[in-house]
């Protein structure tokens, strides 16, 4: 709840129930050092969970963001079928004892804020989208005049944000070398290598399979006996994902790389979709290899080879 958290320890069953405001995220932060727990498990919350989040990061304590479809599917397992704030708190604590989390690092200053200002672009676009498809739809003067000023204004604060983004990352040596990098890329803009930048950061630390699965863009199967259904994508960050979607479909025209290689998959009559996220994870794996090796895209082995 936004007013209210609960907490619970796989040790007892005693639930905890507090404001959720910074008094109490520090008496949680005392609890949890003073039992020097293993792990503390978190429910995404649309948000409302990134203070205590943060407060817990910066006690250098282990935290894991849990998704709730992941909490709920564990809580089906253990034959939980009620749902209650203080159940939740409960199958958390046992998710967390039982289940392999991922631990969240502590984000710097820098890559939150400009994780924070993609968000807001994209939010903006979002607004932008939706006030564009309302002015076509009306044929009321004055509807479409209000309509105007609102996009007018949407479109200045985006407009704003762009350079601002472009400034954060142009001021941090490392964010301007990895842009640099990125946008190197044919297909690759500004856009897309802010989003990446700021919303998958793992990127050129990771190997190439982990960057397609975290992009959504891995193919997982889905075998049972006899049945061998076809490999879909699924999960993944779907911001980030929005980005290189797009920036895939200039690659194709423009990439002599990618459209040679989606031209292959045409000529197999692989269907569209099938051919557009085969490129998206052939882009993903190439930009993976540019920032770990750091080079650019002329400097890729399979770029030179095409060139010869």
């Amino acid at each position: 709840a936004s007013n209210k958290l609960d907490y619970a320890l796989d040790d007892h069953d005693r639930i905890v129930t507090l404001a959720n405001d910074p008094d109490a995220h520090q008496r949680i932060v005392r609890d949890m050092q003073r039992r020097n727990v293993a792990v503390i498990a978190i429910e995404s919350t649309g948000g409302i969970e990134r203070p205590l989040i943060h407060a817990l990061l910066e006690a250098n304590l282990p935290v894991a963001l849990v998704q709730p479809a992941d909490a709920r599917h564990f809580a089906k397992s253990m034959r939980k079928l009620a749902k209650t704030d203080a159940i939740d708190a409960r199958v958390l604590a046992q998710y967390a004892k039982k289940g392999e989390l991922r631990l969240l690092a502590k984000t710097p200053e820098k890559q939150a804020e400009l994780a924070a200002l993609v968000t807001c672009r994209r939010q903006l676009l979002s607004v932008r989208t939706q006030q564009t498809n309302r002015r076509g739809r009306t044929s009321s003067k004055t509807a479409i005049k209000a309509i105007d000023t609102v996009l007018a204004t949407i479109n200045e604060q985006i407009e704003q944000l762009d350079k601002t983004i472009q400034q954060l990352i142009q001021d941090d040596d490392q964010f301007k070398d990895r842009d640099r990098i990125l946008r190197s890329a044919p297909g690759i803009g500004a856009a897309t290598s802010a989003s990446l930048l700021s919303q998958l950061s793992e990127l050129g630390h990771v190997d190439r399979q982990a960057a397609a699965a975290l992009l959504g863009v891995a193919p997982m199967n889905n075998q049972s006996g006899d049945r061998d259904r076809p490999r879909r994508v699924k999960g993944g960050r779907v911001a980030p994902r929005c980005n290189l979607y797009m920036a895939t479909l200039a690659a194709i025209r423009f990439n002599p790389l990618i459209k040679a290689f989606a031209d292959r998959l045409k000529a197999k009559n692989k269907q569209s979709k099938v051919v557009i996220v085969a490129c998206m994870r052939k882009l993903a794996c190439l930009l993976n290899a540019m920032l770990r090796d750091k080079i650019e895209w002329n400097q890729l082995n399979a770029v030179k080879a095409l060139d010869a």
